[in-house]
C-alpha cells in the first residue's frame, strides 16, 4: 500500500513539475502577490485531490484482501472435513424379493408365476410376491469399491449405488461378513471415483470431535456432530452376542439409513463406520466400527470373498474383585467338540494369559486368539481353584466349530 501511494505521488509531482516551475518564475517576475497566491492555492488544491483519489483507488484492494481472508477463516472445521470426504459418501438402495406362500398340507396344487399368469389365478395379497426396498449408506474407499454394513446389503438381489453428484450405478457384492457386520461392493462403471481419506482409529481419544455422515430416512448428505464418548465398547455390553467387534461410542446422531456411512474426525478422515444406534431407554448413543478393523476385514473380503474368525469355542464372563479392585475373565460356557473342550478347558476356569498377554478383560482373549490365527496352537494359562494350568489350544474358524 505504501509503495502504491509513493508511485502515485511521484507521478503527481512529475505531472505538476512544469506548471510549478512556471509558477515560481511568475512569482519572481510579477508584483501581483494576490494573483500568485491564487495560483499557489489552485495547484495545492489540485495536488491534494489527486493524492486523495489515489487513496480511494487503492482502498478497495485492501478491503477485498481482508474480505477474502475473513471468508476463509470463518469456514468451520466441519465444512472443511465434509469437503474432503463428503463426495465419497454414497446412498445404497437395495431390493429383496419376498414371497411367502402358505398352503394346507393336503393341497396338491403347486403354483409358480407362469401358471398363475396362464390360468389367470389370483392369490391372496399376503401370498403374492412383493419387493422389499430399503436404503443405507456407504463410502468409496478405493477405485470403484464401497464399504458398508453387512446388514444393509444382506439378502439383496439388486443394489443401486447413488453418488453425491446424482449419478447412479449398479453394485455387485464382493463379500460380506455378518460377524463383524461389514461388506464390500464393487461399482459397475468407470471412474475416476471420489475416494474417502482413511484415518487411524488407534489415534482417536475420548472427547475428540466426531462427524457422522449418511443418508438417514432417505435424506441425502446429512451431517451430524458430536464427540467420541467411549472407545473399545464391547458389543456384549449392548446385549449383542452374534457379532464380533468392539465399537466406538459417540453422541453424534445416527439414524436409520445412516448405517454404513463414515464417522469422521475433525480433519475429515474416516475413523469408523456407523453401524448401531441405541433405541428405547438410553437413546441418543450411537456406535461405529473402528476403521482399522474395517480395513482388515475389507482386505480379506476382496482377496478371499470371506473372513476367517479364529475361535476356541468358549463364552467369557468379566468379573471384578471389589476388595482388590481386580478384573478377571472366567469361562462361562464351553462348546461341545470345540478346541477348548478337547484341550481340557472347563467352565469357571479363570483365564490368566493367552500366549504372553496378561488378561484383564474378555477383549484381550478375543484379540490374542484372532492374532494367533487358525491351525496353530497357542498356550492358555488358567487358574482352576488354587492350581495354575497351562493348556495348548488350536483355534478353528468359527464356521468349523460345529464339525467334529
Amino acid at each position: 500500500m505504501i509503495n502504491i501511494k509513493f508511485r502515485r505521488i511521484t507521478i503527481i509531482i512529475f505531472i505538476l513539475g512544469k506548471p510549478l516551475r512556471m509558477f515560481l518564475r511568475d512569482l519572481r517576475l510579477t508584483k501581483n502577490k494576490k494573483f500568485s497566491f491564487r495560483k499557489l492555492f489552485f495547484f495545492s488544491y489540485l495536488a491534494l485531490i489527486l493524492i486523495n483519489k489515489s487513496n480511494v483507488i487503492s482502498e478497495p484492494i485492501k478491503n477485498q484482501s481482508q474480505y477474502n481472508e475473513s471468508k476463509i477463516s470463518n469456514i468451520s472445521f466441519i465444512s472443511k472435513a465434509i469437503k474432503k470426504t463428503g463426495p465419497s459418501v454414497v446412498t445404497i438402495d437395495t431390493q429383496r424379493f419376498v414371497r411367502n406362500k402358505q398352503f394346507s398340507r393336503d393341497s396338491r396344487i403347486f403354483l409358480d408365476p407362469y401358471f398363475e399368469r396362464f390360468f389367470g389365478l389370483e392369490l391372496a395379497p399376503e401370498n403374492q410376491t412383493r419387493i422389499e426396498q430399503s436404503q443405507g449408506s456407504g463410502f468409496i474407499f478405493d477405485d470403484g469399491l464401497v464399504m458398508t454394513n453387512a446388514h444393509v446389503v444382506n439378502g439383496s438381489e439388486k443394489l443401486i449405488v447413488g453418488l453425491s453428484n446424482g449419478q447412479k450405478y449398479r453394485g455387485k457384492l464382493i463379500g460380506q461378513d455378518l460377524l463383524t457386520d461389514l461388506a464390500v461392493i464393487k461399482l459397475e462403471g468407470k471412474g475416476p471415483w471420489p475416494k474417502a481419506i482413511l484415518g487411524d482409529s488407534t489415534k482417536i481419544e475420548v472427547g475428540d470431535w466426531a462427524i457422522a455422515v449418511g443418508n438417514p430416512f432417505g435424506l441425502e448428505n446429512t451431517v451430524t456432530l458430536g464427540i467420541i464418548s467411549n472407545l473399545s465398547r464391547n458389543v456384549s455390553e449392548l446385549g449383542i452376542y452374534d457379532k464380533k467387534f468392539e465399537l466406538i461410542q459417540t453422541d453424534a446422531a445416527i439414524n436409520p439409513g445412516n448405517s454404513g456411512g463414515p464417522l469422521l474426525n475433525s480433519k475429515g478422515e474416516v475413523i469408523g463406520i456407523n453401524t448401531l444406534i441405541r433405541s428405547g431407554p438410553g437413546a441418543g448413543l450411537s456406535f461405529a466400527i473402528p476403521i482399522n478393523k474395517a480395513k482388515n476385514i475389507a482386505s480379506q473380503l476382496i482377496k478371499n470373498g470371506k473372513v476367517i474368525h479364529p475361535m476356541i469355542g468358549i463364552s467369557l464372563i468379566n468379573e471384578t474383585y471389589f476388595d482388590s479392585n481386580k478384573n478377571i475373565v472366567k469361562v462361562g460356557y464351553v462348546v461341545p467338540n470345540s478346541p477348548a473342550e478337547k484341550s481340557g478347558i472347563l467352565i469357571n476356569d479363570i483365564i490368566l494369559k493367552v500366549g504372553e498377554k496378561e488378561i484383564n478383560n474378555s477383549s484381550n482373549v478375543v484379540n490374542e486368539i484372532s492374532k494367533n490365527g487358525i491351525n496353530k496352537s497357542i498356550n492358555i494359562t488358567l487358574k482352576r481353584k488354587n492350581k495354575i494350568i497351562i493348556l495348548k489350544v488350536k483355534p478353528k474358524d468359527i464356521k468349523d466349530l460345529s464339525k467334529k
